[in-house]
């Protein structure tokens, strides 16, 4: 199933894509699209039996604006360096074990949705990642299938980051991570059982329509289910918390000088295969 939810921020509705392409309303049968509903196979049984009766009404979509697919999420983890493509364009060793950060829920916005470059910023940076959406709670997990078995499923995610707040201003990288709106989320929630290998996915990502990253997930230094099993070692990972799993190359951080860092202006498109694409517009704060 392809889930979603529309409507004006902070009034979203959750919503269903059909196969055919028609955007049908959820909200006869679930409250939200979340932790909750992911964790809960007999409400998404209903979903899907709702969904293949026919019996969704069909929402208009022209000028509805679609929001992140997920509500009330718990925790974002991040996973850097994680491409083998990335780590050689930024000149980094890759890692012997997983790079984890956080970013904050209220950086999350809706796929096409304006971001914001910071104040007194001179290096906000791109990133297309795919973002995994845990489905059943995960402590100290012990294979790369039981990973696999704990994720609900899958979405593109835009992990905008600032590079020098990042890695200029001391500390963590969360400074250059965690500023308002560096997170849009979406176009959809694709059930993991659409997804039949989430290390064959392509990833794209254009700036003022030239393309600047053309990558595979199977690049990916650590796969998606060691990642899950990795973290379920440190903290418990529960329904309705995200992972973005780290991007391929092509970031502004590793073209030559002067490095094209995005400015009030530009407009950046990114898409992952049979996930869905996003659109944004980029604003002074």
């Amino acid at each position: 199933m392809k889930l979603l939810r529309v409507g004006t921020a902070g009034t979203e509705r959750p919503a269903l894509l059909g196969a055919d392409g028609t955007l049908r309303d959820l909200s006869g049968v679930v409250a939200d699209i979340d932790g909750a509903l992911l964790a809960d196979e007999e409400a998404l049984g209903r979903v899907r039996a709702a969904a293949d009766a026919g019996e969704l009404p069909v929402l208009d979509a022209t000028g509805l604006r679609i929001g992140p697919p997920l509500a009330r999420i718990g925790k974002i983890v991040c996973i850097g360096l994680n491409y083998h493509d990335h780590a050689r364009e930024t000149g980094a060793e890759p890692p012997a074990e997983p790079v984890v950060f956080m970013k904050a829920p209220d950086t999350v916005v809706g796929p096409n949705d304006t971001v914001l470059v910071p104040r007194r910023s001179l290096k906000t940076d791109w990133e297309v990642e795919l973002a995994v959406v845990i489905g059943r709670t995960a402590r100290y997990l012990g294979s790369v299938e039981e990973g696999l078995a704990h994720v609900a499923g899958y979405a593109v995610a835009h992990d905008v980051s600032e590079r020098e707040f990042q890695i200029e201003r001391g500390g963590t990288w969360d400074k250059g991570k965690n500023c308002e709106t560096f997170n849009p989320l979406g176009p959809w929630l694709v059930t993991a059982d659409e997804v039949r290998d989430p290390q064959q996915l392509s990833l794209k990502l254009w700036v003022n329509g030239q393309l600047k990253q053309d990558g595979t997930t199977a690049e990916q230094i650590f796969s998606v289910g060691e990642v899950v099993r990795y973290l379920s070692q440190f903290m418990t990972l529960y329904p309705g918390d995200v992972i973005n799993t780290g991007t391929p190359a092509g970031v502004a951080l590793g073209a030559p000088e002067p490095k094209p860092f995005l400015r009030a202006g530009d407009v950046v498109e990114l898409e992952i295969e049979g996930l869905g694409r996003q659109r944004q517009e980029f604003k002074d704060a």
